[in-house]
């Protein structure tokens, strides 16, 4: 890995973009974040994951140097590559917390949405800036964290909006001093990581696939997943070590 730092401890994984100077993205970059998410995925040993930026920045977003050619075939194969490093982190069956340490812009902005919490710091701050230079994006994944009203003041005016601004907006869950960000992300994480793996799958799959759905069949399928769930060894334990006051031992089935 060239843009991405990881490091695994006690169930969570902590991703560090580490592409200076602003943590751009490129072709590079997008590879890696699909193959680092993917294997998150898979990993066992992971619970949990927590997504940050090295230095100033969380992600200034695309690298200008690699805008896309007008040649036939260039713009699709770039979409492409730039959806499924999006969707990485979106399909990941383990929770993202997005630790905002700085400028989060454009692609970058996109990235922290794709998490399923966000945590900033007071000086961060996220922007999307398609309109000031003729582009549009972001509109679909914005309207997953803001109100109608706000997404649509983020997409029309590129304004920047800080990390308090954000926990006011109900954007952000919380906005803590930057030398607490880190430490607040972990504590979400490890407390993440104590639940039943299983369930807290099953929690992210209901959150992706009822997005859309309406009330009643959202609803029916959360409840197929309690059913399976209530199947698996791990439901047995928990609920077990739970009557027996003890810390369950979970093993994945």
């Amino acid at each position: 890995m060239e843009c991405f730092l990881l490091e695994v401890v006690d169930h969570v994984a902590t991703i560090t973009m580490t592409r200076p100077p602003v943590n751009a993205q490129n072709r590079q970059f997008r590879h890696e974040c699909v193959a680092l998410f993917d294997e998150l995925h898979d990993r066992e040993d992971v619970r949990a994951i927590i997504l940050t930026g090295a230095g100033r920045a969380f992600s200034a977003g695309a690298d200008l140097k690699e805008r896309p050619s007008a040649e036939p075939g260039v713009y699709p194969a770039h979409n492409r590559l730039v959806r499924a490093a999006f969707d990485a982190i979106i399909e990941c069956e383990k929770p993202v917390i997005a630790a905002v340490n700085g400028a989060a812009i454009g692609a970058g902005c996109v990235m922290a949405l794709c998490c399923d919490i966000l945590v900033v710091s007071e000086d961060a701050f996220l922007s999307m800036t398609e309109v000031d230079v003729g582009l549009a994006g972001g509109v679909r994944h914005t309207l997953r964290h803001f109100s109608p009203s706000d997404a649509r003041l983020m997409i029309y005016t590129a304004r920047r909006f800080t990390g308090p601004e954000l926990y006011r907006m109900n954007a952000a869950s919380y906005c803590v001093p930057g030398a607490q960000l880190l430490a607040t992300a972990q504590g979400i994480a490890a407390e993440i990581a104590q639940k039943v793996p299983l369930a807290i799958r099953a929690a992210k799959k209901s959150f992706a696939t009822t997005e859309e759905m309406p009330l009643r069949d959202g609803y029916r399928f959360e409840q197929s997943q309690t059913v399976a769930l209530s199947r698996t060894e791990d439901t047995r334990e928990a609920q077990k070590a739970f009557a027996e006051k003890r810390v369950p031992v979970f093993k994945g089935r």
